[in-house]
């Protein structure tokens, strides 16, 4: 990729991010895990960083939630489930070490998903968020600019011809359906869209 013209692309890095949670509402529902895949903007992978979070409120999870990742206590737990402090001093030292002092963008499927629970992640131990990232974009817009206007992740994986992740859906166990396999899938999907007409 050519130098953008506000600055070397050199300087950024891409963060792409998703997140699993016991429920859609950032706030009341919490992250069961996240995944990070940093990159830089030619999609050349970095590091990977991924975490199970034990949730302080697990009564709250809705049965959607738990059937597409199969939280539960006994199994994070077993798994080595670590609490909201500890993934959010993981994710910062994890920025420190493969962002190196260079401006990070987050990219996520659904952005304003991740970044809502990200942001209440961050907040329920008093840390800021908006110090990880400069710019928040979404995948979806990235499809929209190349002429992809079906934006459903499913169909974009099929378009691109890209491997998908584990989905309880086509047979997969739902607690293999992690942040991990879906930011990996995200930088997949930004690969092919970079290679794209």
């Amino acid at each position: 990729m050519n130098d953008l013209p506000f600055g070397k692309s050199d300087q950024w890095r891409i963060a792409f991010i998703d997140v699993e949670t016991t429920g859609v509402i950032p706030g009341y529902h919490e992250m069961v895990d996240v995944g990070i895949v940093m990159a830089d903007v030619d999609g050349n992978e970095i590091g990977k960083f991924f975490h199970r979070i034990m949730p302080e409120h697990p009564e709250r999870a809705q049965k959607g939630a738990l059937d597409c990742n199969g939280f539960s206590v006994e199994r994070w737990k077993r798994e080595g489930a670590v609490s909201p402090k500890k993934a959010v001093e993981g994710i910062i030292d994890f920025y420190r070490s493969n962002a190196k002092g260079k401006n990070v963008i987050m990219c996520a499927y659904n952005v304003s998903f991740d970044n809502a629970f990200m942001d209440q992640l961050f907040r329920s131990v008093g840390k800021d968020l908006r110090k990880l990232h400069r710019y928040a974009i979404d995948l979806p817009s990235i499809a929209w600019g190349k002429g992809f206007h079906n934006l459903y992740q499913k169909k974009i994986v099929q378009l691109l011809g890209v491997k998908d992740e584990p989905r309880v859906s086509k047979g997969a166990e739902p607690w293999k359906h992690t942040g991990i396999t879906g930011a990996e899938l995200d930088l997949r999907i930004y690969r092919a869209l970079q290679n794209s007409g």
